[in-house]
């Protein structure tokens, strides 16, 4: 597909109505994302109530959230070399229909290993939808206009959760299985992506890509640290989500729509943080942007190790939005910059797998310390940690700006 920088680079009056269409669309179909584990957060509690006395539901409940990420992890690599070799949009599609039909399963399935199931063929679909999309910003836009699009899209995904997860929390005060039926929504988007997105033009070969247009020659470790540094940030991230309801309960507010509406408050601050990423990005850096996502995890975790009170937990869940808003489209931006567009699929591919893998790691990781230590100090720990890497990060972007070497040789 060609044409797609350039219009969008331009003013918003020459963009076609074909290609506002083709963005808009883009950008709805990466807010589905947001629900392949989340959405269902609020009804854990009341997943783990109905299974009570069934062997190991503590952590089985907990799986419900994140079983798919582990599926995502495992073939969303596998999604980006089928994305490359046969196209982005034949995979699109079939992976929004499994995407409805895997998601609502939990409206009608009755049994822990049934919902898991279900839950695994979401994380399938989800890597397939994860992948493309990401594929496609790559194919359709470079440079500051990916940055832009990036933004847009983080703000589209937050607003997704702040929707999902509060609608989530309402349908969950109602029954359990009512978040279920929000997936469904991904059969209304099926029409637009039919008629809106295009496939891209595959890329002619060329012996070497150009420099600053995706040459990975040297940039090896660099993409390695990089997928890394996703699956590390999404492991402590992703304490939020799978533990913050039980971290409510045991403060005494045990009402669904509670814990939604707290998740839902970071989605709604990394609404605003996205939308900011462009202009962040290019005033500090991408080094400087890992920087601050790192500080507002941390200071929003300790503010939540401080807390007996819910407008407290609001508040700190709020300053986490600034990291989600921040570091998502900083991660998907700076692998982008370095993608050659033969590989745009695999190494999205591979991103989307370090960032579910850390989210699939981290119950296993924080449930251990959580029964040692307690909720408290748990998340003072981890925020605690990345108050560190913060500094660590901006020391290293201020040791490359000493030197006279752009901070974006760093990311």
């Amino acid at each position: 597909m060609s044409g797609g920088t350039s219009s969008y680079e331009g003013e918003p009056g020459v963009l076609s109505a074909g290609k506002r269409g083709r963005n808009l669309t883009l950008l709805c179909v990466s807010a589905l994302t947001i629900m392949s584990g989340a959405t269902i957060s609020a009804s854990l509690p009341g997943i783990e109530a109905r299974f009570a006395g069934s062997q190991g539901v503590e952590l089985l409940s907990r799986l419900m959230l994140t079983l798919p990420a582990i599926f995502i992890a495992l073939l969303a690599p596998v999604a980006g070399l089928v994305a490359d070799r046969f196209g982005r949009r034949r995979l699109l599609l079939a992976s929004l229909v499994l995407f409805a039909l895997a998601g609502s399963s939990g409206l009608v399935l009755d049994s822990l290993p049934g919902l898991l199931v279900g839950r695994a063929a979401l994380g399938v679909a989800v890597a397939g939808i994860m992948t493309t999309a990401t594929a496609l910003i790559g194919d359709f836009f470079e440079g500051a206009a990916r940055d832009r699009y990036m933004g847009f899209q983080a703000a589209f995904v937050g607003i997704g959760g702040t929707v999902f997860l509060t609608g989530g929390g309402l349908l969950a005060d109602v029954h359990w299985r009512g978040p279920f039926a929000i997936y469904c929504l991904a059969f209304a988007l099926l029409p637009a992506v039919i008629a809106l997105i295009p496939e891209p033009e595959k890329p002619k070969a060329s012996p070497r890509a150009s420099a600053g247009q995706g040459d990975l020659d040297g940039s090896a470790g660099l993409l390695g640290l990089l997928l890394l540094a996703a699956g590390l940030h999404f492991l402590v991230f992703y304490m939020l989500p799978t533990q913050l309801p039980f971290y409510l309960k045991s403060l005494g507010f045990a009402q669904p729509s509670l814990a939604g509406a707290a998740i839902g408050m970071g989605q709604a601050v990394g609404v605003v943080a996205a939308l900011a990423f462009p202009r962040v990005r290019a005033r500090i850096g991408r080094l400087g942007v890992f920087a601050l996502g790192s500080a507002a995890l941390g200071a929003g975790y300790l503010g939540l190790g401080s807390s007996q009170s819910y407008a407290g937990i609001l508040a700190a869940t709020a300053v986490t939005g600034i990291s989600m808003g921040m570091t998502t489209p900083n991660l998907s931006a700076s692998l982008l910059a370095i993608a050659p567009p033969s590989l745009r699929g695999r190494l999205s591919g591979a991103l989307i797998a370090s960032i579910f893998a850390g989210q699939f790691l981290s119950p296993f990781i924080s449930q251990p310390l959580i029964r040692s230590w307690g909720y408290a100090t748990t998340f003072s720990g981890a925020g605690a940690l990345l108050v560190a890497v913060a500094v660590a990060c901006y020391w290293r972007r201020s040791l490359f700006a000493a030197r006279g070497q752009p901070s974006e040789d760093t990311a």
